[in-house]
């Protein structure tokens, strides 16, 4: 048996969850705002009184690198780091697209999506995560989760992903950076999927059982892009 910690704090939701054995048996999770740090040690501490489990219980850590939110990630995997450093434990990093897919994925098996079966059989998933402006980080998928491409930051226009948009096969876009692209994606299929801890659980119990834990010293998220400081327009006096 293995339980797993989930944490996901790449966009504006702050998700926690624990698995046991590759399934959710606990979650909390908001979107009112950013106050990831705040929220975060108070989540994980609800889950483990609610469930019965004492931090020495878990088996590992896992977290959603990124690409997504620099703050939101560092303090994702800043918390992550410090449980599994403190109990001795792995930490596991799951790419956030792959489970913003997997998300996608749980709630059409649940029946939660309106999307015929033979329209989802040939469709390609593309998770988008916000990245300003016309902006998104992405990835392709096929309907069984299989990545089809690498992560990109792409900028959206009536050409992006053209290879994928053809006749008769569906491109799915969900996450928080889907909605403004419809426009430009008119023959896109947009569904109403979110980010969320629980798509972590498959994927990091396959981590856990491949023992890939990464080094706690070295890990970094994934930005994908640098981080730029701008400067305030506001003049001090």
């Amino acid at each position: 048996m293995s339980l797993i910690l989930c944490i996901e704090t790449g966009t504006d939701i702050c998700s926690v969850g624990i698995a046991k054995d590759g399934e959710l048996i606990s979650l909390r999770e908001s979107d009112r705002g950013r106050d990831h740090a705040g929220k975060l040690g108070v989540f994980a501490d609800e889950l483990l009184r609610e469930t019965g489990i004492s931090p020495e219980d878990l088996d590992a850590v896992a977290v959603g690198k990124g690409p997504g939110s620099y703050t939101g990630l560092r303090i994702g995997v800043s918390f992550a780091k410090g449980l599994c450093y403190g109990l001795q434990i792995p930490l596991l990093a799951v790419g956030s697209l792959d489970a913003l897919a997997e998300v996608a994925r749980e709630d059409y098996e649940a029946g939660i999506l309106d999307i015929d079966e033979q329209d989802w059989a040939a469709a390609r998933l593309c998770p988008m995560v916000d990245a300003r402006r016309m902006e998104v980080y992405a990835r392709i998928f096929d309907s069984e989760g299989k990545p089809l491409s690498d992560v990109s930051a792409e900028i959206i226009d009536e050409n992006s992903f053209s290879q994928w948009r053809e006749p008769g096969r569906k491109l799915v876009i969900f996450g928080n950076g889907a909605s403004k692209c419809t426009d430009m994606l008119p023959d896109a299929l947009l569904i109403d999927v979110a980010p969320s801890a629980r798509g972590l659980t498959r994927l990091a119990q396959q981590a856990f059982d491949n023992g890939e834990g990464v080094d706690l010293a070295y890990f970094e998220p994934f930005y994908l892009k640098d981080f730029i400081i701008t400067e305030s327009k506001k003049k001090l006096l």
